[in-house]
């Protein structure tokens, strides 16, 4: 009788291995927690339209690799983001709240040829924030999946790019054709058949003939739109503000042809080819692409099979608990500044703290805290900021006192912590 395995590219995880899964799961969520996310999951099997329509029909997920039934007009999902789009869209969740910050796990599917970190059945991580148009979301969200890797013990580096937006992304694809068409017979055939279909694909060919090829072609970082520029200026601002390094490359470009703008990925050195082991960006399009409200979205998704390997081959260190503990309530841009760093400073503590970027009034943000069930909320308006003595609030007792601003963030960080865990 013929030993019964498992389907090529679709693997088992063991006893043995479990832990680290849910070590992996355990950390994320708990990160998750900290900047505000709320679970969401979705059904594996969905419209194939669905897919064609937000990854695009010229992207090789389309093409080439979707479990589709075709007699049904139905697909395994290949990736979590458009599922998300469609259950937020179906569901109306823009009316129940108007920013959205979503994280889910679980199996996804594409016919690839299976190889160490590359499956056909695959996991992931994905965290999406939907509504918010300011940079420094782009940049929360960034910092989110530094953190993950961060209390995970692993060592990744950061790739950061943008791919600009509708205005200034046509002008820059004609461009780089023309460039393009002038090499065509010495490119690969893969990259060949995207030069007219997807040509910001070919930038990201792997072979070393078209990598040499492009080495001078026009980067879209340097085509951008003065919107598009300003845009990412501030979400690399913000990134030196918070500590986090990366790395500008204008080759990176995503597999998905829904991104627009800020676009990155997490990169590491030990898994071989599979370099990329997370990565996302902004979808700005997307939503009404699928027939929902004009808003914005940012989002990015880890390969789970990909971050147990490397637990693995580095050996991290185990991983050391529902409301916000503290509100951040900032009132002009110096405030701003301030609570962003001072935001991030907590959550790496094990805090939980929320902060809004969008200039609301304080009667708006105290009523988002409210929402937030947040414990405590520190206001710092203009006035505050400049006398440099914020207000503290307890959300419960609502008794008010004054909070130092004058010494550094860390030492402030340090008070709230105390506080918080009193």
């Amino acid at each position: 009788m013929t030993k019964l395995q498992a389907i090529n590219g679709f693997k088992d995880i063991l006893p043995a291995q479990i832990h680290l899964w849910q070590r992996l799961e355990a950390c994320a969520t708990e990160v998750c927690r900290r900047f505000g996310m709320r679970e969401i999951r979705t059904p594996i099997l969905e419209k194939t339209e669905l897919f064609v329509r937000s990854i695009g029909e010229a992207t090789d997920v389309v093409e080439k690799e979707m479990y589709t039934f075709v007699d049904k007009g139905s697909t395994m999902r290949p990736e979590a983001t458009a599922s998300i789009m469609r259950a937020f869209i179906e569901h109306g969740m823009h009316v129940q709240q108007p920013v959205q910050r979503l994280y889910t796990m679980g199996a996804m599917f594409r016919h690839e040829r299976p190889q160490k970190g590359r499956l056909r059945q695959f996991h992931q991580f994905d965290a999406e924030i939907i509504g918010p148009v300011e940079p420094q979301v782009d940049a929360e969200l960034i910092a989110l999946g530094q953190m993950l890797f961060d209390e995970l013990g692993l060592d990744v580096s950061l790739e950061l790019n943008s791919l600009g937006c509708p205005v200034c992304r046509p002008p820059f694809r004609q461009n780089l054709i023309t460039r393009l068409e002038a090499v065509q017979d010495q490119l690969c055939a893969d990259c060949q058949r995207r030069l007219h279909t997807n040509p910001l694909r070919v930038l990201d060919c792997k072979k070393p003939e078209c990598r040499a090829l492009v080495a001078d072609a026009p980067a879209m970082m340097e085509s951008l739109c003065p919107d598009c520029d300003t845009h990412f200026k501030a979400v690399r601002a913000t990134l030196d503000m918070l500590g986090i390094c990366y790395n500008l490359n204008r080759f990176m470009v995503r597999g998905l042809d829904y991104y627009t703008r800020t676009t990155f990925e997490f990169i590491t050195n030990q898994l071989g080819a599979q370099a990329a082991v997370g990565g996302g960006g902004r979808y700005d399009g997307l939503i009404e692409d699928l027939g929902g409200p004009a808003v914005s979205g940012i989002g990015f998704a880890m390969g789970m099979e990909r971050i147990v390997l490397l637990m693995e081959l580095q050996q991290a260190a185990a991983a050391d608990t529902d409301g916000t503990d503290i509100y951040l309530a900032a009132l002009g841009p110096e405030a701003l500044g301030h609570c962003t760093l001072l935001a991030q400073l907590l959550r790496k503590t094990g805090v939980r703290a929320a902060i809004d970027y969008s200039d609301r009034s304080l009667k708006a943000q105290m009523k988002i805290a409210n929402r937030l069930q947040a414990r405590y909320t520190l206001i710092v308006g203009a006035q505050e900021w400049e006398q440099k003595e914020a207000i503290l609030r307890n959300m419960q007792s609502q008794e008010q006192k004054p909070f130092s601003l004058q010494e550094s963030a860390e030492m402030q960080c340090e008070q709230l912590v105390d506080l918080v865990r009193a």
